[in-house]
């Protein structure tokens, strides 16, 4: 029994054991369930005596305004949700995390601003973050005036306007920087490249926007660097048109007549900037010619669109703010912020944070650290103080503030929009402007380098005149003016085309170069005369006039003159009537007749005195053995006098006395003679005298111009004694059939036809001061002041001068020859000198012959036997040679005969 109850005792032992082993499990699970439960009783025991400090900080909301639909909206949300992610998990502490209640704006500026009152009236949030405007935010704040206080931070993607702090708005802080920089960058782009006019584009959101207070801005800086807003494009944002298609196409259709084609997208979204893009590719308007800026609202999702966008945008240049996205705390915000948004929009293609996702991040960060700091129990004029005072490195720079916005000036980097993304051109800051130094591979990439719109790197001028609905200029050209060397009108009939050329022409066309836009012109031949030709423009028929036309005030009735390109006074012109005698003995007329009589008599006065005071006191020298011999001594002792070669030796005082002042008075009227002489040959007084020549005589002139009406109404000439001449040609003619005694030109054609008659004519009596030759245009034409600058442009740099040149050395007719034999203008001939070499050859040839005879009568006998003697031998050769001759003959033979000469002979 034993053994069998100890056997037995065994066997049921571990039944026993087996539910001691049930019973200790379940009464464990129970204890540890138990347990679990006196744990987390304990726990919320222990943080019981927190309770009452933390529960107002778990429900501390922050108000998230955003516009969910757009690129931007979606960014700010995630990028916010993962600054409360950092705190939260940095500061290990579920008190510190703030709850986030996010409302839709769905762009709408009403909408915006009744969610942000709910926001503040009936979630009790702390502080706002979002997409608001100052505009909106005063509204709010007047509406609501116990919550002003609360801040809101604004985090719109444009540059907000410079806003004051008023007291109805002390709680709004901008997480951006002041506008004025951004209008700057701009202004500093157009000024760099001279565009003088610019249209502006921009979403306008109606009452609540900010884009009048933009534009004037803008305005301010383009006054700067000598630029204007020609014009403004504005358009609703995109859900508020029923066919937005169709109306950014009609906008972009009334852009493009317009002569401006600097474009600068001011504030737009990014929906309306790619359908924006798209209708100015369909028209035309992103070829060569055209400019585009965008600002940095755009340039900054540059990033994150389609290839189909940037392959729209091609030649685009704009700017966007630079920050260090190189930084270690940019590549971590970076890499979540990817992965989190890939997670949440799987449909979006790019996934890389812009600017406005990394400022989100910092502005939320600030305001969780602000509530943070405050423990629940500050209020919200203590959070705004805290968030105004915050400074700290963030994923978009250093976070500061001044005046509710970010202190820290901004620095743009200049973008241009080529192939499939954009490259970095050039940086530009408030204080240095633009960086000076290159960027990219080799040296490239700067401001001159830009690829434009149709691919062209040549800087385009940004206007073209559009005064005539996009149509060419009608340019009226004078076809029948008497100096084709202004303006001549050919026809080329085997190219069945007209040529315009002349000084007139190349002058213009020189001063289209020098506008800051393109000129489409056409140049139409005209018959009639120039006022005909104004009247024209006058009626509109025509545009402009280009020619020899001259500025009158009486044409100021009809239209309006550029201003003038050369100086213009009416001239007379007569053929040169030399004096052949009078220009033989030209030095006779240094000197009037009763002077030449003076001085003759007095010197042979002061010799005589000197003659007789000489011979009186004995000296030998001047003594003479008859009278005829003391006068021809005492007028060569006159003569050498003068140049001291004397030879009679002066011994008395008076003598000398006499001689000195005689000396003296010499010498000063040799110099006036010289003077004189000299005056004489250098300046013509050989012209006619306006004695001569009347009203009465017939006169020339170019019947197609407005002197027949001057010579009538001015000069008072008679019109019968008036002849028209319609080419310069036909003056010469008409002067050599005395037809015409005198003709009048204007001076720039007056120095045409005197360079191609070189001296037959000349200029004779005053210059009658006109106007001037300029270009014609209609009334209030915009054109007018553009031309008359290019105009004075040209005339400073020298270059209408050598046209003027040019045209006067092309025409001149003069050759070397005759300019060597005429002597240059200003030197002296032999001619005036002819009455001297006269004298002086006729007094020598006197002396010669006088020799002559008498050396014939004193060797009479010896002329007469050498005459003799040479006649002899003359005979005698003749002689001899006739008989070598006959000699000669009878040594040849019978076959030479004679000749009958030499028969005679």
């Amino acid at each position: 029994m034993t053994q069998a109850g100890t056997q037995e005792s065994i066997f049921i032992s571990p039944k026993v054991n087996l539910s001691l082993i049930v019973e200790m499990k379940v009464s464990t699970s129970f204890l540890f369930f138990i347990g679990a439960f006196v744990l987390e009783m304990s726990i919320v025991h222990a943080n019981h005596e927190n309770f009452q400090n933390c529960w107002k900080s778990q429900h501390a909301g922050i108000g998230v305004m955003v516009e969910k639909s757009s690129r931007i909206g979606r960014e700010q949300t995630i990028a916010m949700e993962m600054a409360i992610h950092d705190m939260c998990r940095i500061t290990k502490s579920a008190c510190s995390c703030p709850i986030l209640h996010v409302k839709d704006s769905q762009g709408n500026p009403a909408r915006s601003v009744y969610e942000v009152m709910d926001l503040m009236d009936h979630k009790q949030v702390h502080a706002i973050i979002g997409t608001i405007s100052p505009e909106e935010a005063t509204l709010v704040a007047e509406f609501d005036k116990a919550t002003k206080n609360i801040p809101i931070i604004s985090l719109t993607p444009t540059a907000t306007t410079s806003f004051p702090q008023s007291a109805a708005l002390t709680s709004f802080v901008q997480m951006s920087h002041d506008i004025t920089t951004h209008t700057q960058c701009i202004a500093a782009i157009i000024g760099h490249f001279n565009w003088r006019k610019v249209t502006s584009i921009y979403e306008d959101h109606g009452t609540f926007s900010s884009s009048q207070s933009l534009l004037t801005h803008l305005s301010d800086a383009l006054q700067l660097v000598g630029s204007t807003i020609e014009c403004h494009f504005t358009f609703p944002p995109l859900h508020y048109l029923s066919n937005p298609s169709i109306f950014i196409e009609e906008k972009l259709k009334k852009l493009k007549m317009k002569g401006n084609k600097v474009f600068i997208l001011l504030k737009s979204s990014l929906a309306s900037c790619i359908l924006l893009f798209e209708k100015a590719n369909q028209l035309g308007m992103m070829e060569k010619g055209y400019v585009w800026i965008i600002s940095d609202d755009i340039s900054s999702l540059l990033d994150s669109v389609d290839q189909s966008v940037i392959l729209s945008m091609q030649g685009v240049v704009g700017f966007k703010t630079s920050f260090k996205d190189t930084s270690e705390s940019f590549r971590d915000f970076k890499l979540q912020f990817r992965s989190k948004f890939r997670t949440k929009y799987p449909n979006e293609e790019y996934s890389n944070p812009s600017i406005y996702a990394a400022r989100t991040y910092d502005a939320t960060w600030a305001v969780v650290k602000s509530i943070q700091a405050s423990n629940g129990l500050s209020s919200s004029k203590d959070i705004l103080e805290s968030i105004l005072q915050t400074e700290f490195s963030g994923v978009s720079g250093n976070i500061s503030f001044e005046d509710g916005k970010l202190a820290q000036p901004p620095t743009f980097t200049i973008i241009n929009v080529i192939g499939r993304s954009y490259r970095e051109i050039d940086f530009w800051s408030p204080d240095f402007g633009f960086s000076k130094h290159k960027l990219g591979n080799n040296g490239e990439g700067s401001l001159d380098l830009i690829y434009w719109p149709g691919g062209t790197q040549k800087i385009p001028t940004g206007q073209i005149w559009s005064g005539n609905e996009g149509k060419p200029l009608k340019i009226g050209v004078p076809a029948k003016g008497a100096f084709n060397q202004f303006v001549k009108v050919s026809y080329d009939q085997n190219t069945n085309k007209t040529s315009v050329t002349g000084f007139s022409i190349e002058v213009f066309e020189a001063a289209v170069k020098q506008l800051p836009y393109s000129l489409s012109y056409i140049y139409i031949p005209y018959n009639g005369s120039y006022d005909e030709m104004v009247a024209e423009v006058y009626n509109k028929t025509l545009d402009a006039a280009v020619g020899d036309t001259e500025i009158m005030a009486d044409r100021y009735e009809y239209a309006e003159f550029s201003q003038p390109y050369i100086d213009s006074g009416l001239v007379r012109v007569v053929p040169i009537k030399s004096n052949s005698m009078k220009e033989g003995f030209i030095f006779l007329y240094a000197f009037t007749a009763k002077m030449w009589i003076i001085l003759l008599a007095m010197t042979i006065g002061t010799v005589s005195i000197v003659w007789f005071n000489e011979h009186v006191h004995g000296n030998e020298d001047f003594e003479a053995s008859s009278s005829l011999e003391c006068i021809s001594r005492m007028l060569w002792f006159a003569v050498a006098v003068l140049s001291l070669a004397h030879r009679e030796v002066i011994k008395n005082n008076l003598s000398r006395l006499v001689l000195s002042t005689w000396f003296c008075v010499n010498v000063i009227v040799a110099a006036c003679f010289t003077a004189t002489l000299s005056s004489i040959m250098t300046v013509s007084t050989f012209q006619q005298s306006l004695d001569h020549l009347g009203n009465n005589d017939v006169v020339g002139c170019n019947g197609n111009s407005f002197i027949v009406r001057y010579l009538v109404n001015v000069l008072h000439y008679k019109p019968e004694n008036i002849r028209n001449i319609n080419s310069i040609e036909d003056y010469p003619e008409a002067f050599k059939k005395r037809e015409i005694a005198m003709a009048f030109f204007v001076s720039p054609h007056a120095s045409v036809f005197l360079g191609k008659y070189c001296h037959d004519y000349e200029k004779i009596g005053p210059t009658y001061k006109l106007g001037g030759f300029g270009f014609v245009f209609q009334k209030g034409s915009t054109l007018v002041e553009d031309i008359s600058e290019a105009v004075l442009k040209l005339t400073q740099n020298g270059e209408i001068n050598t046209l003027n040149e040019n045209m006067l050395r092309s025409s001149s007719n003069c050759s070397l020859l005759a300019q060597e034999s005429n002597g240059p203008r200003g030197t002296l001939g032999p001619k005036p000198f002819t009455g001297l070499f006269m004298i002086s050859g006729s007094i020598s040839a006197l002396v010669f012959f006088t020799t002559l005879g008498r050396l014939v009568a004193d060797h009479q006998a010896s002329i007469w036997s050498l005459t003799l003697s040479t006649l002899i031998m003359r005979r005698i050769g003749k002689w001899l040679m006739l008989l070598l001759i006959q000699i000669r003959v009878i040594q040849c033979g019978p076959n030479v005969e004679m000749t009958p000469n030499q028969e005679t002979a």
